[in-house]
C-alpha cells in the first residue's frame, strides 16, 4: 500500500483491519447478540442491569424524556409589534394623545391591537408540535433488573436496560432486539409505512441500512402489534430517533411566507417614504413659520395617518380569512396560518409521502395466475365491489379458481368488517386483499363451508401463513398456505418433480418489475389420520401450487386527475416513500407524476451526494425511495436552496421536521398524527390529496386579489397624504382633518375593499406557471400607475375644493365635497383595477356581494354627509345634487385615465 502525504509532509497510512473498525465503529443493528452483551456490560439478558449500575447511568446520562421549552405567550404577543408600520402608527397614536385628539388615538390604537392579536393567534396555534412529541413517549416499561422482571417509569430507563415487549406495548426507547417470538412492530409514525414490521434478533451485516430495513431494532413511540421479545436499550431521550426529530423541529425557525415578505417589503417602502416626506414637510413648515407648532404637529399627524395604509394588514387578513373559510366549506381543508393559504398559489414543488396519500393504503388483488389462466380483477380498496375477469369478460368460477380463492381466504388471520358502509380490516393489508377478493367472487354475505382447525401464524423465518381446515361435507382435512413465492415454489417442487419453477418465477419477476407485490397460494390434502394441529414439516413434505396473486396499493383515481392539473399549472410533485425504488417508480408512472420519464433515487444514494449534487437530484428526480426522516428534511432544504417554494405533505412523526421546514406544511386530518398536525400549516380534513389542485387555484386567486387590493389601497392613501402635504407647503389651511382622513380609510376598509374578497379567479389561472420567488408584488407599471393615480386623485380633489371655494361655498361645504370626491373616486377606480381587461366589459362579472358592499359604501357616505351627529363629529355638511354631479364627474375622470392606460398598453403589446 502506498502511503498518502499530508499537506505538512507527514506520511499517512490509511487504517486497515481492526483500525478501520476503530475509525468506523459498527452501528447497534450490526452487532451480534454476544457483542451487544459485551458493549453494554451484560452477563445475562434475563438478569439485566443491577440497580446500582442503572442508577449510576441515569445520573450520568439523564432521564429518558424529551425536553420541551415553548416560547412564552407574552413573547409571542410582543413579537407582533416588531413592524415598521406598527412603529409609525404607535408614533401617530402618541402624537394625537399629546395634542388632545383622543378619538383619533383610540381608532389608530384599535387597529394596532387587532393586527397584533391576529398575528399572535396564528403563531401560537402552530407551536405545539414539540409537546405532542413528548406525549408520544411511553409512560411505563417492563425491564429485567437484578434478575427480576419489574415495571418502572419509562423515564428511568438507561442504556443497557433489558426491556420486555409484548402485544399492545409502546416501545419506550430505542432497542436492539435480542430475542423475538413472532414479534411485529407498527412503525408508521416514524417510517410512514403502515404494514407491521417482523422483527428478528439476527445482526445486519450491511452498512448504511435505512431505518425501514433495520429489522433487529425497535424505536421509541412505535407500538407492538403481536408477539413478544426482548430488547436492549441503546438510546434514550433526545438520542432516540424520535428525540432527534424533536431536536430538528425545535431548531427550525418559523418562516415567513412569500406574501408576508412582500407585504413587509411594501410596508417598509411606504413607511420610509411617508416618514421622509413628513419630516421634510414638518421642517419646511416649521422654518417658514406657516403654522403654529401644535397646528403643524396636527397637520403632520394627519399626513401620516392619511398616507400610511393602516388598512393593508386588515384587508389582507380579511381576504385570507374568507379564502380559509371557503376552503374549509368546499374542500374540508383547515388552514392554521392565514398567509399559508396564499403560499399555496405560489408553490413550485409538492413533496409528499405515498402510502395513503397518493395511494389508498388498501392492498388490492389486481391480477391472478391460476394454473395457466391469467385473470384480472376490478375494483380497488377493501370494499368487495368488483369482479374477476378472463380476457376482459366475467370469469367462470372453475373448481381450481374456487380452490385458489378458498386458500387465500382460509390462510388468513385478518378480519374484514363493514362499518356504516366503509370497509376496514383488523390485521395485515396483504391478508385483507385476499378477504376482499374472496367476497368479490362469492358475495359479501357468503360463508365458507370450511371450518378452521389450527393456524400456523406468519413467521419471518418461514414467510408464509397456513391453516388446517376441515370440510364438513366429506370430513376431508386440507392445509391451505399463502406466502412468499420462493418458499411455496420449493414446497411445490417437493410434491411435483416436474414443477416448472422457471415459468412461475418469470411471472413473479414480471409483476415485481411493475411494482406489484406477489403472493403465492397453495394447498395440501391431509391423508391418513386427522391432524389436531399444523406444523411446518407438513408443508415441507410438498404442496400443490394453485397460483399467484399480484397485489397493489392502488393509486387514488382522483389523485391522477389532480396531478394532470398540477402538471399543467407548472407544479411538480415529488413522491417520498419507504418502498423500494422499482415499486415506487412503477406507482409514480401510474400516477402520472411527470409527463416524461420517472427518475428515482434512494436515501442511501442521496446520502453520498454533495450539497450541489443534492440540489440537482431534488430537481431532477420524481421519486425518493427508502428515505429517512433526515432525508425528507434535506430534500426540502435542497429545493428551497434552488429558490423553489415547496410544500410538504405528510402524516407521521417522521414528517414533522420537513413539515415545519417547508414553505407550507400539509398534514392529513384523519390518519395524521397529532405531531404532524401541529407542525403543519394546513390540514386536509378528509385526507384527500386531490383537493391540492383546487387549493392551489384558490391560492392563486387570493394572491391576485390581494395584489389588486394593495394597488387599490395605496394610491388613495398617497392621495390623502399629497393633499395634506400640498396644503402645508403652500401655506393654506389643511382641508382634511385627521378624523376625516380616518373616515376615508375606514369606509374603504369596511366596504369597497371587501369587494376584492369576492373577485373570481382570472381565466386561465391554472395554465400559468408559479410566479418566481424573486418576482416582486408590484412591477414597474404598477408603481407608475400608483404614482399617477395618487397624483390625479389629489389634483382633482384640490381642484374641486378650490372651485367650490371660488364659487362662494364655505370651507365646511368644500371639505365635504373633497371627502366625497376621494371616496367616490375609489369606487370608480375599483371598476378599473379589479381586472386586467377593460373595466366596462367586465362589469357584468361583478358578483352580487361585491355590488352589495359598493352600495353599503354609498349608504355610509350619505349618512356621513346628511346625518346631523355625523356632521358634527366630522365637521361636514350636506351638499346639493349639482355638487354631487361635480363629485361624480371628478371621480369618473380617474376611471377614464386608468382605462386609457390599458388601451395604450394593449395596442403597444399588439404591435
Amino acid at each position: 500500500m502506498i502511503p498518502d502525504v499530508t499537506p505538512n509532509g507527514v506520511f499517512y497510512l490509511p487504517p486497515t483491519g481492526w483500525l478501520t473498525s476503530f475509525y468506523n465503529p459498527p452501528e447497534n443493528y450490526q452487532l451480534t447478540t454476544d457483542e451487544i452483551k459485551k458493549e453494554y456490560q451484560l452477563t445475562n439478558f434475563t438478569h439485566g442491569l443491577s440497580t446500582q449500575a442503572a442508577e449510576k447511568r441515569l445520573a450520568d446520562e439523564g432521564r429518558n424524556i424529551i425536553e420541551v421549552k415553548p416560547t412564552p405567550k407574552w413573547k409571542l404577543f410582543l413579537r407582533q409589534f416588531n413592524n415598521i408600520v406598527i412603529y409609525i402608527l404607535l408614533a401617530a397614536t402618541l402624537l394625537t394623545i399629546l395634542i388632545g385628539h383622543y378619538t383619533d388615538a383610540i381608532v389608530i390604537g384599535a387597529v394596532i391591537i387587532l393586527n397584533a392579536l391576529i398575528g399572535y393567534f396564528q403563531e401560537s396555534s402552530a407551536a405545539n408540535a414539540l409537546a405532542k412529541i413528548k406525549e408520544m413517549m411511553a409512560q411505563h416499561a417492563t425491564v429485567y433488573r437484578d434478575g427480576k422482571r419489574q415495571d418502572i417509569d419509562a423515564a428511568d430507563l438507561v442504556r443497557g436496560d433489558v426491556v420486555f415487549l409484548e402485544a399492545g406495548d409502546n416501545v419506550p426507547a430505542d432497542l436492539r432486539i435480542v430475542s423475538a417470538d413472532n414479534l411485529r412492530i407498527e412503525e408508521s409514525a416514524l417510517t410512514g409505512e403502515t404494514n407491521s414490521v417482523i422483527k428478528t434478533d439476527e445482526a445486519i451485516t450491511d452498512q448504511d441500512v435505512p431505518l425501514t430495513d433495520r429489522v433487529d431494532m425497535a424505536y421509541a413511540s412505535t407500538s407492538v402489534t403481536s408477539g413478544s421479545g426482548l430488547g436492549i436499550v441503546v438510546a434514550t431521550g433526545e438520542q432516540t430517533e424520535i428525540g432527534k426529530i424533536s431536536q430538528e423541529v425545535a431548531q427550525i425557525k418559523p418562516k415567513k411566507t412569500p406574501l408576508t415578505k412582500e407585504i413587509d417589503h411594501v410596508g417598509k417602502i411606504v413607511s420610509y417614504i411617508t416618514i421622509t416626506a413628513s419630516v421634510i414637510v414638518f421642517f419646511v413648515g416649521f422654518f417658514l413659520e406657516i403654522y403654529s407648532l401644535p397646528a403643524l404637529a396636527l397637520a403632520v399627524v394627519a399626513m401620516l395617518v392619511g398616507a400610511i395604509p393602516e388598512g393593508l394588514p386588515a384587508i389582507t387578513s380579511v381576504i385570507l380569512a374568507f379564502g380559509i373559510s371557503k376552503m374549509a366549506k368546499e374542500h374540508q381543508t383547515i388552514i392554521k396560518s392565514m398567509p399559508a393559504v396564499e403560499t399555496l398559489g405560489s408553490v413550485d414543488v409538492i413533496a409528499t409521502d405515498k402510502t395513503g396519500t397518493l395511494t389508498k393504503n388498501e392492498m388490492t388483488a389486481i391480477e391472478l395466475w391460476v394454473g395457466d389462466k391469467h385473470y384480472t380483477v376490478t375494483g380497488t380498496g377493501y370494499a368487495p365491489e368488483g369482479e374477476i375477469l378472463l380476457n376482459g369478460k366475467p370469469a367462470q368460477l372453475t373448481d381450481q379458481l374456487k380452490l385458489f380463492l378458498e386458500a387465500g381466504y382460509q390462510a388468513n388471520d385478518t378480519v374484514l368488517t363493514d362499518e356504516d358502509g366503509t370497509w376496514h380490516i383488523n390485521g395485515e393489508p396483504t391478508d385483507g386483499a385476499f378477504l376482499t377478493l374472496y367476497h368479490k367472487a362469492f358475495g359479501a354475505k357468503y360463508q365458507s363451508p370450511y371450518k378452521a382447525v389450527d393456524l400456523l401464524p406468519f413467521d419471518s423465518d418461514y414467510r408464509y401463513i397456513a391453516e388446517l381446515t376441515r370440510d364438513p361435507e366429506d370430513k376431508q382435512q386440507v392445509i391451505f398456505v399463502k406466502g412468499s413465492p420462493d418458499k411455496l415454489f420449493e414446497m411445490a417442487a417437493k410434491e411435483d418433480p416436474q414443477f416448472d419453477t422457471a415459468k412461475w418465477q418469470q411471472r413473479v419477476d414480471d409483476w415485481s418489475k411493475a411494482g406489484k407485490r406477489v403472493i403465492a397460494v397453495g394447498y395440501q390434502p391431509v391423508n391418513g389420520k386427522n391432524l389436531m394441529e399444523v406444523e411446518h414439516d407438513h408443508l415441507y413434505r410438498g404442496i400443490h401450487l394453485l397460483g399467484l396473486a399480484a397485489l397493489q396499493d392502488a393509486p387514488r383515481e382522483e389523485v391522477i386527475v389532480a396531478l394532470k392539473q398540477m402538471n399543467r399549472a407548472g407544479v411538480s410533485v415529488k413522491m417520498i416513500t419507504g418502498d423500494d425504488p422499482q415499486t415506487a417508480r412503477a406507482i409514480g408512472k401510474q400516477l402520472g407524476l411527470s409527463t416524461g420519464p420517472i427518475h428515482a433515487i434512494t436515501g442511501a444514494e442521496w446520502d453520498k451526494l454533495s450539497a450541489s449534487e443534492r440540489e440537482e437530484a431534488a430537481l431532477n428526480n420524481q421519486v425518493f425511495a427508502r428515505t429517512t426522516p433526515q432525508n425528507k428534511l434535506e430534500i426540502i432544504e435542497a429545493l428551497q436552496n434552488r429558490q423553489k417554494i415547496t410544500a410538504m405533505v405528510g402524516d407521521g412523526v417522521n414528517d414533522a421536521p420537513a413539515l415545519k421546514k417547508a414553505d407550507i406544511g400539509i398534514s392529513m386530518g384523519i390518519r395524521g398524527t397529532d405531531v404532524a398536525k401541529d407542525a403543519a400549516d394546513m390540514i386536509l380534513g378528509n385526507d384527500n390529496f386531490a383537493v391540492m389542485a383546487a387549493v392551489i387555484k384558490e391560492g392563486r386567486r387570493i394572491y391576485d386579489n390581494i395584489k389588486k387590493s394593495i394597488l387599490f389601497l395605496l394610491p388613495t392613501s398617497f392621495a390623502e397624504g399629497l393633499v395634506v402635504a400640498f396644503s402645508i407647503l403652500t401655506g393654506q389651511q389643511v382641508p382634511l382633518q385627521p378624523a376625516q382622513l380616518l373616515w376615508i380609510n375606514l369606509i374603504a376598509a369596511i366596504t369597497i375593499q371587501f369587494a376584492f374578497v369576492f373577485e373570481k379567479a382570472e381565466k386561465g389561472i391554472m395554465d400559468r406557471n408559479p410566479r418566481p420567488v424573486a418576482q416582486r408584488l408590484m412591477n414597474r407599471h404598477d408603481l407608475i400607475q400608483m404614482g399617477y393615480v395618487s397624483a390625479l386623485m389629489a389634483l382633482f380633489a384640490l381642484i374641486g375644493y378650490e372651485w367650490f371655494i371660488s364659487a362662494g361655498a364655505d370651507v365646511v361645504n368644500a371639505t365635504t365635497m373633497m371627502v366625497n370626491t376621494i371616496v367616490i373616486s375609489k369606487a370608480f377606480y375599483f371598476f378599473s383595477i379589479r381586472t386586467e381587461r377593460y373595466g366596462l366589459k367586465e362589469v357584468g362579472n361583478i358578483g352580487k356581494k361585491a355590488w352589495g358592499v359598493i352600495g353599503l359604501m354609498i349608504l355610509f357616505q350619505l349618512i356621513f354627509t346628511y346625518v346631523p351627529f355625523m356632521q358634527a363629529a366630522f365637521h361636514v355638511t350636506g351638499i346639493s345634487l349639482l355638487e354631487w354631479l361635480a363629485v361624480i364627474v371628478f371621480s369618473c375622470l380617474i376611471f377614464l385615465c386608468t382605462e386609457s392606460d390599458k388601451m395604450i398598453r394593449f395596442r403597444l403589446n399588439r404591435r
